[in-house]
């Protein structure tokens, strides 16, 4: 029977062919932050089940005992990060969505209502995003 690696074992043994200063008892893993600004990604899927808002995690916290089954779902992605924030703020004041999560941090942002209004949002959001910011922008997608 194998025992479960730990984090830093298991670390250690994918990059260890990539250690060039011979130090193996330390691995630094550095986020890098490339520069520019637009909006990378504008998906909206449909009719959610049940095992796909709990995988996301949008049954939890401020969502607590909420079902979003059924409801459509609106994804995101911006550079900058900081984006989210506007992007979340122009998404449910063009559709009455609710803000399934938003990560300023790395940029992501989910919306959770009926089709019309995530689809709204997120032509809303796009629309802003190109036309007042002046940002490349994605085409919109759906599944």
């Amino acid at each position: 029977m194998s025992r479960k690696l730990t984090r830093d074992e298991f670390l250690r043994e994918i990059f260890r062919d990539y250690d060039t200063r011979g130090d193996k008892d330390h691995l630094r893993i550095v986020r890098i932050r490339v520069p520019g600004r637009e909006v990378s990604l504008a998906h909206l899927v449909g009719s959610s089940q049940k095992e796909v808002y709990q995988t996301l995690g949008l049954h939890i916290g401020v969502h607590e005992g909420e079902d979003h089954t059924g409801d459509t779902l609106g994804f995101l992605k911006f550079t900058p990060w900081e984006s989210t924030v506007v992007a979340a703020d122009i998404a449910v004041k063009n559709g009455g969505v609710e803000i399934g999560f938003m990560d300023r941090f790395c940029g992501a942002l989910i919306l959770t209502g009926n089709h019309a209004e995530v689809r709204s949002a997120i032509e809303g959001v796009v629309a802003f995003f190109r036309e007042e910011l002046h940002f490349p922008v994605c085409e919109i997608t759906e599944s």
